[in-house]
């Protein structure tokens, strides 16, 4: 889509596990289109979320049991009450305090949850008979059944349903169908359900959803054990090797993510089918897709399995142009934002200006005294999106917080040259006010989009990060204690309506 074409805006990036509410999580319930309502009051035109699919070990939005599933957590219980599924007893003991998500008490309380609101839900309903027989989340309810019974990892499941043996897969199903198969068929249809009025609302709102997808899947996921061949895996279907990244600014010792890695030649032998599929339903339920780690599709770190770090990777070549000709040519243009952080080359660089894709610029980073540094404001382009920090940043107080005071010192003349720059004036004081300075600058980049974290917005240190990559627990916790405050939201109006966004 060319840079025309787009909505100029501005959004807010925060994932509906950080929404708060009384269960324990954000769902897909009333705080959401509370926080829809918020966003179109300001003047933002964007909501971007992290990964919506079923999270595995780790609780990562990165690592999922399957790349196109809905996570079960996110779902509505008021919505199951409304329904008749649930009853008011059940909904009041489903209650939490306020605070970060419990992972591991979610799992043992919510599944059990929503088995009862499956115990009272008609089967043989139409609509969820045609969801059945569309085969969309077929390999998704199997695989899950499986991992009920026999618990692990599905290379540990015996060997007929380990290599999906067709007569021992049918009789699984047929013997399960009611108990299980079916069962997780439900929460999809649930999900699917609620996030279709979410997304429906919000659109009519006037406000675009960006959704993330991660490029790589689980090792332990109905992905890799529908289509193995698609995979490097060796004949146990154990991984060969591993995605990762090298050293950088996040990791001295580099990410050993641990994903399997892709058979880009059988992926090619298909015309691309499996990644179009995936791209098509991404675009499906959101408005814009945000490619995680694009930059592995033109070269992509490979560790050996079984590797303690990243540190000893190759590269290797990924598709490159072959695979955004494949999906142009059947999918046609789809609004795609590349995440192109990391260590980048002149081989990524001339992927993204080749598939005329934006990448990201990350205000965060821009103040290391370097004139010619690409993330300071004068030097981003208008095919771009910019943001105060992601995901995977400290929120940008504590980033602030982590500076000495001749550090902060130095910072702050930085980026008051940076404001007068821009035409621009904002008093700078102390942190806080270098917050809302770093926000006031992102929103008069020159970027077509820009999206400021939720934690930034409201000037919260790090005790609100939502990862800290290389750090395999405590991640992913973070939730507002209540919406936005006017006051707050009032002020990004000002700022949102002065940008010209």
């Amino acid at each position: 889509m060319e840079v025309s074409e787009r909505t100029k805006g501005a959004g807010i990036l925060c994932h509906i596990s950080s929404l708060p509410g009384e269960y324990g999580i954000g769902t897909l319930g009333r705080e959401a289109y509370e926080f829809v309502d918020l966003l179109a009051k300001c003047g933002a035109k964007y909501w971007q979320i992290l990964p919506l699919q079923q999270t595995g070990y780790g609780d990562s939005p990165y690592q999922s049991v399957c790349c196109l599933s809905g996570n079960p957590y996110f779902i509505d219980l008021v919505d199951l009450k409304k329904r008749g599924l649930i009853d008011g007893e059940e909904l009041e003991g489903a209650k939490r305090p306020s605070g970060k998500v419990d992972y591991g008490e979610l799992y043992e309380s919510r599944y059990a949850l929503l088995r009862r609101a499956y115990a009272r839900f008609n089967i043989k309903d139409k609509d969820f008979v045609a969801f059945i027989e569309s085969g969309e989340f077929e390999d998704y309810a199997l695989f899950m059944s499986l991992k009920s019974r026999y618990g692990g990892t599905f290379t540990s499941f015996p060997d007929a349903f380990k290599y999906k043996e067709p007569l021992a897969i049918y009789e699984f199903r047929n013997s399960v169908y009611r108990s299980e198969y079916c069962f997780w068929l439900f929460l999809q249809y649930i999900f699917k359900q609620q996030w279709h009025a979410l997304k429906t609302y919000a659109n009519g709102k006037g406000i675009k959803i960006i959704g993330d997808i991660p490029l790589y899947v689980a090792a332990d996921s109905s992905d890799l054990w529908s289509r193995p061949e698609l995979f490097q895996l060796d004949e146990d279907l154990k991984p060969t090797k591993v995605a990762g990244v090298p050293p950088d600014y996040f990791s001295k010792k580099g990410q050993l993510w641990g994903n399997p890695l892709y058979n880009w030649n059988a992926m090619r032998a298909e015309n691309y089918d499996w990644w179009v599929n995936r791209i098509a339903k991404a675009s499906e339920m959101y408005d814009v897709v945000r490619i995680d780690h694009f930059r592995g599709l033109d070269r992509y770190y490979a560790v050996p399995a079984g590797a303690y770090n990243a540190v000893e990777g190759e590269w290797e070549k990924g598709p490159g142009m072959e695979l955004f000709d494949a999906v142009r040519e059947r999918l046609g243009d789809i609004d795609i934002i590349a995440e192109d952080l990391g260590v980048l080359d002149d081989g990524v660089l001339k992927l993204r200006e080749n598939s005329g894709l934006p990448g990201m610029k990350i205000l965060m980073f821009a103040f290391d005294g370097n004139e010619d540094n690409d993330y300071l404001p004068c030097n981003i382009p208008e095919n771009s999106v910019t943001y105060t920090g992601t995901h995977d940043n400290d929120t940008a107080l504590g980033f602030l917080y982590k500076m000495t005071d001749e550090q902060f010192r130095d910072f702050k003349k930085c980026l008051r040259k940076v404001i007068k720059g821009q035409g621009l004036y904002m008093p700078i004081v102390d942190r806080e006010d270098s917050v809302k300075a770093l926000c006031l600058s992102a929103l008069n980049t020159k970027s077509y989009l820009v999206v400021l974290p939720v934690q930034d917005i409201l000037r919260l240190d790090n005790t609100a990060r939502m990862n800290t990559p290389a750090v395999a627990s405590g991640n992913w916790t973070f939730r507002l204690e209540k919406q936005p405050d006017r006051r707050t939201m009032a002020a990004l109006k000002r700022m949102i309506i002065n940008s010209g966004r």
